[in-house]
């Protein structure tokens, strides 16, 4: 199965967000960027991280990757 994004997360800006992606073999996370000004839509920073075998695994590595998501409030 191709990966699925599960949940994603905008910072506050609306121009990074972390997606947590769902596969066979268990979750995943990437974080994206957006330039309104070119109108290319979403990239992804780098490759998923993957190997988390619960979305919750996934979301707290995301964290310590992307601080913002722990500044901004997103993780428990």
């Amino acid at each position: 199965m191709k990966p699925i994004v599960a949940r994603s997360i905008n910072d506050m800006s609306a121009q990074r967000c972390v997606d947590i992606l769902r596969a066979d073999d268990g979750f995943a996370w990437v974080e994206c960027r957006r330039d309104p000004e070119d109108g290319h839509g979403w990239r992804r920073l780098f490759a998923p991280r993957t190997g988390f075998p619960t979305e919750d695994a996934a979301l707290q590595a995301a964290g310590v990757g992307t601080p913002w998501l722990r500044q901004e409030g997103h993780l428990g």
